[in-house]
């Protein structure tokens, strides 16, 4: 795989060195757009008349198999103040409260999907039910989103399908741990089950929440006090909140997620707590071909800075006709692109059978930051996009400072540095919306020279090094920044691996071309000698940017980052970076010509 890899640097060597001039300089004119910029006016731009002007909500509890009662808010139409009879399609979200009140856990993050009932005027019933082991409902967590869970979203398809309200037909929706929900339910396969939207999930949850083999997650999924349980809106009938009280107390044999999570290093780690494999049961990849079989139309949006943005794309290649929309964006997010929109144009599609145009457009479509105005959004038929060139940046130092240029340095060299445990970022926000950030003095930073026109990078970049440490191993974090000529530096994509779990295998589902896989298990664990060189090989998430010109492109290496949750190894390590003569130090970026 490393030659392969190598080879390809080569072989675009040539190019990068047309491209650069005077090591990072770029040559040329404004670099054209990768892909089409989108034609017509219905992405994002769908908003039929309403058919009904009102609606009207009741709640009420749904039994599952085995006696654990969810709560269910449904939200009908309504005409004059009157509840309109008739049979709609149903749109549901598996949530963690039918309230979705900011207090109760499910936060006021998730923009249009806090909107989603607004569909009802459209046409549709949209439905709340709170997970087991959440808001209202009954019953504990054995996990997350483990098959419990999955088989309640089966039974809850099928009753929502019967209903005296329903025409049969069930969409699902949510973001998250929603998100994440609504996926699971395409691996029972519910034959009521007719579309999926799904915003911001995990494909593989070792990949997503010990990314790299790192615990530096931002969350560890839902979690709540007593009273936080108590303080949400009971279900009707139940007004002197006996029935939550009961509820609230089950909630107290929830398996402990942070301390889960925290006891599975590997891929294949057992946990006692729930007695499997859990990174494996509670991952949609474990089912892929029963979401294939299954035949649901899927749409994933996800966001350029949320860290599950590359799940989303993963999700996307081994989903036969899935699509996807990548804006500028952190969890969940949406800002002001009509997100509930281009939601309704998919549901009407699927759920009502309208040609709303979605057919014929691309499947993929992506927000390139810093594009021209007016050409921000492109279309894609594939992933990585047409004209996209891995190129490399080679790595050099100079004693303590770093460069990057479009010819390798043959010189030996080496630079080493202090992982600091006391880094802080303040200002990079916290929760799901928590994002890394360049903090002076974390680590080396190797820079180019300022680029001499608008240069785009839109894909999956690669590292490329030799490292060594003065233990038996070393976490390590690598930033594409963007440093501006005022000396202001952004972030603009990152990657992470644990040193000891830097052996790659081949996935056993498709990945972006020469994006490399570390299965992780057990047994694939290569602790460092002290002082001895290894080579990692990872990937950054994808990304689309634009370098304006006489900015300069960065690429900085540290130990340690503010967002990890569990510090390994406990000592921080002294870590050395390696480059010249046939140790590979290099950055490979996709760059669109």
């Amino acid at each position: 795989m490393r030659a392969k890899i190598l080879g390809a640097g080569l072989m675009v060597g040539t190019m990068a060195a047309a491209l650069m001039a005077g090591g990072m300089a770029v040559a040329g004119g404004p670099v054209p757009a990768t892909a089409p910029v989108l034609a017509g006016p219905q992405f994002g731009h769908y908003s039929p008349a309403a058919q009904f002007d009102g609606i009207i909500s009741a709640s009420q509890y749904v039994t599952m198999r085995d006696g654990v009662q969810l709560a269910v808010r449904i939200d009908r139409p309504s005409q004059g103040g009157k509840l309109v009879e008739g049979r709609f399609p149903v749109i549901w979200h598996h949530s963690l409260s039918i309230s979705q009140a900011a207090a109760d856990g499910a936060g006021d993050r998730v923009s249009d999907y806090r909107r989603v009932q607004e569909l009802v005027r459209h046409g549709y019933v949209v439905v709340q039910v709170a997970r087991r082991g959440n808001g209202q409902s009954f019953g504990a967590m054995r996990g997350y989103h483990d098959r419990n869970e999955t088989q309640d979203a089966f039974e809850m398809v099928e009753w929502l399908s019967t209903q005296p309200w329903s025409d049969g037909k069930v969409g699902m929706y949510g973001c998250s741990n929603t998100g994440d929900a609504a996926m699971q339910s395409l691996t029972v396969r519910p034959p009521a089950l007719k579309a999926v939207w799904a915003g911001c999930f995990s494909w593989h949850k070792f990949d997503a929440f010990r990314r790299g083999g790192i615990f530096a997650q931002w969350g560890t999924g839902p979690s709540r006090t007593l009273e936080q349980d108590m303080a949400v809106a009971p279900v009707d009938g139940d007004g002197d909140k006996r029935l939550l009280a009961v509820a609230a107390q089950q909630h107290r044999n929830s398996t402990n997620l942070f301390e889960m999570w925290k006891s599975l290093p590997y891929r294949d780690s057992w946990s006692p707590q729930v007695f499997s494999r859990f990174w494996g049961e509670g991952s949609i990849a474990s089912y892929a071909s029963q979401m294939r079989l299954s035949g649901v139309p899927v749409y994933i949006q996800g966001g350029w800075f949320d860290e599950l943005r590359d799940q989303g794309l993963i999700a996307r290649m081994n989903l036969p006709g899935a699509r996807i929309l990548i804006g500028p964006w952190k969890h969940c997010d949406n800002d002001d692109f009509a997100l509930l929109q281009e939601m309704q144009r998919f549901f009407d599609r699927h759920l009502k059978g309208i040609d709303t145009g979605i057919d014929a457009q691309a499947p993929i479509h992506y927000f390139t930051m810093n594009a021209a105005k007016g050409s921000e959004w492109r279309a894609s038929q594939s992933w990585p996009v047409a004209g996209a060139t891995p190129t490399p940046f080679h790595l050099s130092a100079k004693g303590q400072v770093g460069a990057m240029a479009a010819t390798p340095v043959k010189a030996p060299w080496s630079l080493s540095f202090a992982a600091n445990y006391d880094v802080r970022c303040p200002d990079a926000g916290s929760g799901s919306r928590v994002q890394p950030c360049h903090v002076v003095g974390a680590g080396p930073g190797f820079a180019g020279r300022p680029v001499l026109s608008d240069t785009e990078v839109t894909g999956d970049p690669l590292v490329d090094v030799w490292v060594a440490a003065d233990g038996s191993d070393a976490n390590v974090f690598a930033y594409l920044e963007d440093v501006a000529p005022d000396g202001t530096v952004r972030v603009v994509t990152e990657g992470r691996i644990k040193a000891s779990l830097r052996a790659t295998s081949q996935a056993p589902w498709a990945l972006p071309a020469g994006v490399p896989w570390m299965r992780a298990y057990a047994q694939d664990a290569q602790p460092l000698t002290p002082g001895e060189a290894v080579h990692l090989r990872f990937a950054m998430m994808p990304t689309s940017w634009v370098f304006q010109k006489g900015h300069r492109m960065q690429v900085t290496i540290t130990g340690a980052d503010h967002r990890e949750r569990l510090r390994e190894p406990a000592k921080a390590p002294r870590i050395t970076i390696l480059g010249g003569a046939d140790r590979a130090a290099q950055v490979i970026l996709p760059v669109v010509r």
